[in-house]
Parts: structure tokens; C-alpha cells; sequence
């Protein structure tokens, strides 16, 4: 028995839709093919949303890097092919939005902890001595 393997449809990218359909699609719409926690904080900060998209519309218009504190904000297709910086505690890192990000949250995509580089052995814990 042979069966053959489906090869996955680019053309349909996100849960049987096109990226160019949801990005005409209204966010309360998109609120409906995310999973729950997405959808309830989606339909609960839409104002928050459609502020933030409003003003990333308006600051690519002007040439102005978008910077955010809110990490918790979830990306909805408007937000594709957009540059965001999304602050970290220190510093804003950039963070380009691509389709495979929808759904998820700004936070996700910039870490707030540094990877540990160790140097050699005692590197960091030698006393020096100085002669008297």
C-alpha cells in the first residue's frame, strides 16, 4: 500500500487563508481564527490594536522607527512587513514582523535576558597582588 504525501499549500498561510486576505480582513474578524487566549485579549484591547496599527500606518509614513513598551501586544496581519522596536528593559531591540508571527505576541520576539558568555576558568574572580 502506497500512500503519496500532500505537499502543504503555500498559497493558503494561516489557518486556510492567504496573507493578502487577512491583511483586508478587520482584527475582530482575525480575532476568530486565533486560539482562545489570542481571541479574548484580541477582542478585549481592540482599541489598544487598532491604535497601535494606526500608529505604525502613520509613523512608515513618515519615515519614524515605531517603538513600543507593550509587550503583550498579539500581531495581527496589518502589522506584516512592519519594523518594531519593542523594548526589552534596557534597550529597543527591532523586530521585523513577518507571517509565520501572527497570533503570537510582541514579547516573544525580544528577549529580556542575555545569553551568558563565560570567559576562562577564575577569569573574573583573580586577585591581583601588589607588593608593599
Amino acid at each position: 500500500m502506497v500512500e503519496t504525501i500532500q505537499k502543504r499549500d503555500k498559497s493558503k498561510f494561516y489557518r486556510g487563508k492567504k496573507t493578502e486576505e487577512l491583511k483586508s480582513v478587520d482584527t475582530r474578524e482575525f480575532a476568530k481564527l486565533v486560539k482562545a487566549r489570542e481571541r479574548r485579549t484580541i477582542l478585549r484591547n481592540y482599541d489598544v490594536i487598532e491604535a497601535f496599527v494606526a500608529k505604525c500606518e502613520k509613523n512608515t509614513l513618515k519615515n519614524k522607527p515605531i517603538k513600543t513598551h507593550d509587550r503583550s501586544l498579539v500581531i495581527v496581519p496589518k502589522m506584516v512587513g512592519k519594523t518594531i522596536g519593542v523594548h526589552n528593559g534596557k534597550e529597543f531591540s527591532k523586530v521585523v514582523i513577518v507571517e509565520e508571527m501572527l497570533g503570537h505576541r510582541l514579547g516573544e520576539f525580544s528577549m529580556t535576558r542575555k545569553i551568558a558568555k563565560h570567559t576562562s576558568v577564575g577569569g573574573g574572580a583573580k586577585k591581583k597582588v601588589v607588593d608593599k
